[in-house]
């Protein structure tokens, strides 16, 4: 028994890799589609082939990746960008962004997905939420002033991040979410990158603008909620009024 369940759980350590290296290949190709394909004028690229190489997607993928968002070569990318507003158990608010070269196929899966909480009823919630340019980076130095490089590098905000919150912050570094205006991603990041600061993350996004007051069931109920909707396949971020 012990012999099956370690295959097992090989099996699913494996297929959770393979979603990780296909959402990061897609998101690849969506980032060389928005911003062009060479990283240091493509904040978002830059963000995410950093991501890729941690997760050892291949060279030839990356390539690939980019050549098709970026349209060059024969195969070029007609994916469509589709945004589903809804609520999560609770009447918690929520933003899905999904990529798809088949609307037909994504959409009433991810109404499927929805079945727990409420896809579109009562028309738009963009309003609840902040659309806004977000970055996230972090500094090997954990005493390094965030707030003044928050004001240097031209965002209009910042939040601590930990290890805790993101497991891509190392335990011992300054981590952060800089909160810019939706124009100045690639500003901010590339100030960050030259003083000294790893970003992890470059992109325009959405904030909640209140965070409904959850207890310990609520909030697991409305976690296992948006899991179910980051594991689809097609979505590139969930965006919730969750802490």
């Amino acid at each position: 028994m012990g012999r099956q369940w370690l295959h097992a759980k090989r099996a699913i350590v494996n297929l959770k890799k393979g979603q990780v290296v296909g959402k990061l290949v897609k998101e690849i190709t969506v980032a060389a589609k928005l911003g062009g394909p060479d990283p240091e004028g493509n904040a978002r690229l830059f963000a995410v082939l950093e991501k890729a190489k941690k997760a050892s997607v291949t060279r030839d993928a990356i390539e690939r990746a980019i050549a098709k968002g970026a349209g060059i070569g024969g195969d070029k990318v007609a994916m469509e960008h589709i945004v589903f507003e809804g609520y999560a158990p609770n009447k918690v608010p929520v933003i899905v962004e999904v990529y798809t070269d088949n609307h037909q196929r994504t959409a009433p899966e991810i109404r499927q997905l929805f079945r727990q909480g409420v896809l579109g009823q009562g028309g738009s919630n963009k309003f609840l939420f902040e659309h806004v340019g977000l970055v996230e980076a972090h500094h090997p130095d954990a005493a390094t002033d965030i707030e003044g490089a928050a004001i240097e590098a031209g965002a209009n905000d910042f939040e601590p991040l930990t290890h805790a919150q993101n497991d891509d912050i190392p335990e011992n570094a300054a981590g952060a979410k800089f909160i810019t205006e939706r124009t100045a991603v690639h500003a901010v990041s590339t100030w960050l990158k030259q003083h000294g600061w790893s970003v992890i993350a470059a992109e325009i996004g959405y904030l909640a603008k209140t965070y409904p007051e959850l207890d310990e069931t609520a909030r697991a109920e409305v976690g296992e909620f948006l899991q179910e909707l980051e594991d689809h396949d097609d979505v590139q971020r969930v965006w919730a009024a969750v802490k």
